[in-house]
């Protein structure tokens, strides 16, 4: 896997790619028009974060590349990359159970704040990407 060069563009399946760890300086983009929705991104080493129609979506610290982010009514499913360790911040539904899977092993369950922010720390070592995917129970 790459980072994305572009800061973020579609696939082929209907997700979304985003965000590039390798950048030294804050890069961002705006409007980003993908399946009716407006997306900003906001990515360098230190930090990734997407926003969807102004609404908080993903965040990561430090920054990652994110492949085939895809939502569903369920959870959330995507491929990360980074040079380091990474917590990762997603938008999902207020106080709700979830099982978290890396690389298809169950990590865990997990229940999402009043918020609906849901936490999750992915070991991530320069290059190697690891598939994370979060369903409601």
């Amino acid at each position: 896997m790459a980072v994305i060069e572009t800061l973020i563009r579609p696939e082929a399946d209907g997700t979304i790619s985003f965000g590039n760890y390798k950048l030294a300086a804050k890069s961002k983009l705006s409007d980003f028009e993908h399946a009716g929705d407006l997306y900003k991104i906001k990515t360098f080493h230190e930090i990734t974060k997407l926003e969807r129609n102004g609404s908080f979506v993903y965040e990561s610290v430090p920054g990652t590349a994110v492949e085939h982010f895809a939502v569903t009514n369920d959870g959330v499913a995507f491929v990360v990359e980074g040079d380091q360790d990474a917590q990762i911040t997603v938008q999902l539904d207020d106080e709700a159970e979830y099982e978290v899977y890396v690389d298809d092993v169950a990590v865990g369950g997990m229940r999402t704040n009043m918020s609906g922010k849901l936490v999750v720390s992915v070991e991530l070592n320069g290059g190697v990407s690891q598939k994370v995917r979060i369903v409601k129970r």
